[in-house]
């Protein structure tokens, strides 16, 4: 959607609408209405007109997040629509005509839709005039730093908080992660680690249990095929070392005495781990 925006945004339609539409988020039954609109008393519940989205973009953008979802009888009309830029609301004999720039977006292969007879091959190709690939956040993970700073101002400014910024630690667990939700994901562990944490700084901690076990140093090193014992010894060290400080929160002395460890032990293997104080 960030995409299409900025798209619309350096074209000649800028000063025209821009409509951004989920059709998985739409109930089957009214995505029709919804983008066509449809007429007084057409069908049980319609009490007055509606304008669909595709007229309201008319001379700008219209944005189909997950075109993928929609039925076969809507792909019909949306190619009409499309092809020739011209609907009929729902309950309408009479034709509208829309001048809109259509940008579309899926997760799904539609291609493989298409060989599985799941999404009509003229519609796809009409579509797929000028395909822009986004790659996941695992695959820019440049990405992630920027974000993370944009989502800390943002959420400051909204709720209100005051965190400074993400401990070092909780970082590179952000950094290492695979974000199979992408930057919706990202953004939600930040707002809810910024809610959870009680300092100024966002620690691993802070962080759902599972983007930090997802990094388990344990889980890492089994799947690497390594069978040394030291370095999967190291790994487990590194867990009971982060678990004794989160238990104590940050006590060196008493994660020690936990750990069975001398204080001095500890220090050393904190700063070898590049552990940060929790």
């Amino acid at each position: 959607e960030v995409f299409s925006q900025i798209i619309h945004a350096l074209s000649a339609r800028k000063h025209n609408p821009f409509i951004a539409v989920n059709c998985g988020a739409i109930p089957e039954g009214t995505i029709d209405s919804e983008l066509f609109g449809h007429e007084k008393g057409s069908f049980t519940g319609a009490l007055n007109q509606k304008i669909g989205q595709f007229e309201v973009a008319n001379g700008g953008t219209i944005f189909l997040d997950e075109i993928g979802d929609i039925t076969p009888a809507l792909q019909v009309k949306l190619l009409r629509v499309i092809q020739e830029g011209e609907f009929k609301p729902v309950g309408s004999t009479e034709a509208k005509h829309v001048d809109a720039r259509v940008i579309a977006a899926t997760h799904r292969d539609l291609s493989a839709e298409v060989t599985a007879g799941r999404f009509r091959e003229d519609l796809f190709y009409r579509i797929n005039v000028l395909p822009i690939v986004v790659p996941p956040l695992r695959e820019r993970r440049e990405d992630i730093a920027i974000l993370l700073d944009h989502f800390l101002d943002r959420n400051n400014a909204r709720l209100g908080t005051q965190i400074r910024g993400v401990s070092a630690e909780a970082r590179k667990v952000l950094m290492d992660y695979s974000w199979p939700g992408n930057v919706r994901e990202l953004e939600n562990t930040i707002e809810r680690a910024m809610v959870l944490c009680d300092t100024d700084l966002v620690q691993a901690p802070d962080l759902p249990d599972r983007i930090r076990d997802a990094l388990d140093p344990v889980q890492v090193q089994l799947a690497s095929g390594e069978l040394s014992v030291k370095k999967t010894s190291a790994a487990i060290e590194q867990i009971l070392i982060r678990r004794a400080l989160q238990k104590t929160k940050g006590n060196r002395t008493r994660a020690a005495e936990l750990l069975e460890i001398s204080h001095r032990a500890l220090l050393y293997k904190i700063k070898d781990y590049k552990i940060d104080d929790l």
